[in-house]
């Protein structure tokens, strides 16, 4: 079972590492067109209408890759969460409580701080923005890294942006959720409760959780929660084992990883970083709004990563993984402040006003940019000073410094 596990996880490393690279690649396009000539023709692309309204379903372009696509984006990290509760990295109390509560801390400092910037201002429901990390561009960046930094920091990364994304999803359920549609919501859970059924019995194809599935999508949007979540509650259903034999939840993970990360997220990064920028909004960079955004993400997930990381160990919770040093925390931390597609994600459900989400998307570049070069140098010194000193002590002692090892 462990080497089937590792399988899965080198496969999902470098299709998250890879599709990094394409998503920065879309960054860059989207800011180059949003900046050209073809800025206007691009815009109104994103605004065409098409699909069946007496369905309810006719919507923008940008509004079928925000609520359509990515639900199969949340349906891929619902399956990861839940194959890693039942088989991975936080399937037993003491591998998980590290990631657990750093994901944690991780998510209530950048909450707390930019509420503490933004209290009393018409841009305070935007405290969830800075609360998650884009999984995708932080596994990129530490995968450049290579063998200076341990594989075991590459599990902690992928396990607490898990736990990461899971706090997200319950923060957009409850918080950035609109007026509900009671009918809608109880046919939703009949959706749910039918998957939930099939699992019971033991049904493994996968078209019987997919038809439901795609219902249970239909009357989520309807209800008034957003449709995202429904991704995650299909996921929550699928049949998994702690077998080598390949489960229908590991079948789908396989199906969806590079579909999600080399096509589902640059179109999501396409689509939503087409920022045109203005002079004015240099000074919206000194907004409440905008310097909450970075100060979260640039402090508070560091901060917030680390202190809770150090308080669980020094209480004897948890422990920190084998070769893991408290600077690689730290470094993961920083990384952490990575928050690009999960926090233009949440930007889009927290306000209204579209110039508030330009202001919103360059703040959210800023500090994923700068969080994403300083975590880069800083794992990678981390790396010479750890090599230097095991190089001048010869001795074969463990770091007593770096806690305790799991």
């Amino acid at each position: 079972m462990k080497r089937f596990n590792l399988k899965i996880f080198k496969v999902f490393v470098q299709s998250e590492s890879v599709g990094g690279i394409i998503l920065l690649v879309c960054v860059v396009a989207s800011l180059i067109i949003a900046n050209s000539g073809a800025g206007p023709a691009f815009e109104q692309l994103l605004s065409t209408s098409f699909g069946y309204e007496n369905l309810h379903l006719q919507y923008s372009l940008l509004e079928w890759i925000n609520d359509g696509l990515m639900a199969v984006f949340f349906l891929l990290v619902g399956l990861e969460i839940k194959r890693a509760l039942v088989e991975g990295e936080l399937s037993s109390v003491k591998r998980a409580s590290l990631p657990v509560f750093a994901a944690i801390g991780g998510a209530v400092a950048p909450a707390f701080i930019f509420w503490m910037i933004n209290k009393g201002t018409d841009t305070a429901n935007g405290w969830g923005i800075p609360m998650a990390t884009d999984i995708a561009f932080a596994m990129a960046i530490i995968s450049l890294l290579g063998s200076r930094v341990p594989a075991s920091l590459k599990i902690f990364l992928a396990s607490l942006a898990i736990v990461d994304d899971l706090i997200a999803i319950l923060v957009i359920a409850i918080f950035y959720s609109g007026g509900l549609e009671y009918t809608y919501l109880l046919l939703a859970a009949a959706m749910f409760i039918i998957m939930i059924a099939f699992n019971r019995f033991g049904v493994k194809r996968l078209i019987f959780y997919i038809i439901p599935g795609l219902f249970l999508w239909y009357f989520v949007h309807l209800s008034g929660v957003h449709a995202t979540i429904a991704g995650v509650l299909m996921a929550f259903s699928i049949p998994t084992n702690k077998e080598e034999v390949e489960s229908p939840l590991e079948k789908l993970e396989h199906m969806l990883t590079k579909p999600v990360n080399f096509l589902i997220m640059p179109l999501f990064a396409l689509a939503n970083t087409n920022i045109a920028f203005q002079s004015e909004m240099i000074s919206g960079l000194y907004s409440p709004m905008s310097i909450g955004i970075i100060a979260a993400l640039l402090f508070g997930k560091p901060l917030g990563i680390g202190l809770v990381s150090w308080t669980v160990v020094k209480l004897g919770v948890g422990a920190l993984p084998r070769k893991i040093t408290w600077r690689h925390v730290i470094g993961v931390g920083i990384l952490g402040g990575v928050g690009f597609t999960m926090s233009i994600f949440i930007t889009l459900l927290s306000y209204k006003d579209s110039s508030l989400h330009a202001d919103a998307k360059l703040a959210i570049v800023v500090a994923s940019v700068i969080a994403g070069i300083v975590g880069f140098f800083f794992l990678k010194y981390s790396r010479s000073k750890t090599s230097l000193k095991s190089i001048n002590n010869k001795s074969s002692k463990p770091d007593l410094q770096a806690g305790k090892r799991d």
